[in-house]
């Protein structure tokens, strides 16, 4: 178990680095192909690659296909749609790095939203937590004048619609097939970012061979198509049966890093020292707010021990 439990946590880091590195590697792609045009191909690839993958190896999500997943789906997607058009327009103008970081609040953000919506219990580490990540996003977003960046406003609007989709998702998932809904938001995803790319752009210099044959954009929607995408989720899917959700979280919490580490190797970009306190205070507060309070690591003691309990009788 415990060399499962590893391997889980070494492919959780991997997709952590994969979805850091994409930062940088969407920047360059939207130069050439706009926000929309580029989410549409991009998901529109990963859903057929998802659909494809699913009729090779696991036909049951197909054949569980009902209204009322086809309308959780649909929800999910609308806020995966909106979380990715705030984020790809906001690195039309803010860096990678600080947007890496900034869409990582998502993870702060999450247990606040439960709050607000669902009246949970909101527990000391999350209110540190929360805390220092907004204090980190200030002296990340703010310019020379103190005023705040209009591309780091908007990945942070990407950051509380990426929070409300996964709060989306887990009011969902139990009651539905995990691989149904994704094939459906996927598909949502795609489906909304034509239809903006039809309302807000030129389709027509969208689909020049010149455009699509760039490399900046044929490599980018290739990687975030079917690794960032498609694989990464199964990958996460299958890798969390052997893991633990705050060990989980932990991890992704790496994928600001990767991203500023990947943008600073692959576009040169470089944070004042202003910047990287703000980095480091909201990395600290993301990691602090999925931290177990004590009370909690006393539960989860009892119930291993009660379990082996059960297993000697």
């Amino acid at each position: 178990m415990k060399h499962k439990t590893l391997i889980a946590d070494i492919l959780l880091i991997i997709v952590a680095f994969i979805w850091g590195a994409t930062f940088v590697i969407v920047k360059n792609a939207i130069d050439i192909l706009p926000p929309f045009s580029f989410n549409a191909i991009r998901f529109f690839i990963a859903s057929v690659f998802l659909l494809l993958i699913m009729l090779i190896f696991y036909r049951k999500p197909l054949k569980e296909l009902n209204g009322s997943t086809w309308i959780a789906g649909f929800f999910i997607g609308v806020f995966l749609f909106a979380g990715y058009a705030f984020q790809t327009f906001g690195l039309l103008y803010t860096t990678a790095s600080k947007a890496g970081f900034i869409t990582g609040l998502s993870v702060v953000l999450v247990p606040l939203f439960a709050v607000l919506f669902f009246k949970e219990y909101i527990r000391r580490q999350f209110v540190i937590g929360i805390s220092f990540a907004m204090v980190g996003l200030f002296l990340l977003s703010v310019n020379s004048n103190w005023n705040i960046a209009y591309g780091d406003f908007l990945v942070f609007l990407c950051a509380i619609a990426y929070a409300l989709h996964i709060i989306t998702v887990g009011k969902y998932a139990p009651t539905h097939n995990v691989f149904s809904l994704a094939l459906i938001q996927i598909s949502v995803v795609s489906l909304l970012n034509f239809i903006a790319a039809f309302l807000f752009e030129d389709l027509g210099q969208t689909f020049q061979m010149q455009t699509l044959m760039a490399p900046d954009v044929y490599w980018a929607l290739l990687i975030t198509a079917i690794f960032a995408t498609a694989l990464a989720f199964l990958v996460q899917t299958s890798a969390q049966k052997f893991t633990t959700p705050t060990k989980t979280a932990l991890i992704f919490s790496t994928e600001p890093v990767f991203a500023a580490v990947t943008a600073f190797w692959l576009a040169g970009e470089v944070l004042v020292m202003r910047e990287w306190i703000g980095c480091a205070l909201i990395l600290f507060g993301m990691i602090v707010a999925e931290l177990p309070s004590s009370s909690e690591k006393k539960a989860r003691v009892l119930i291993k021990q009660q379990n082996e309990i059960e297993s000697e009788l």
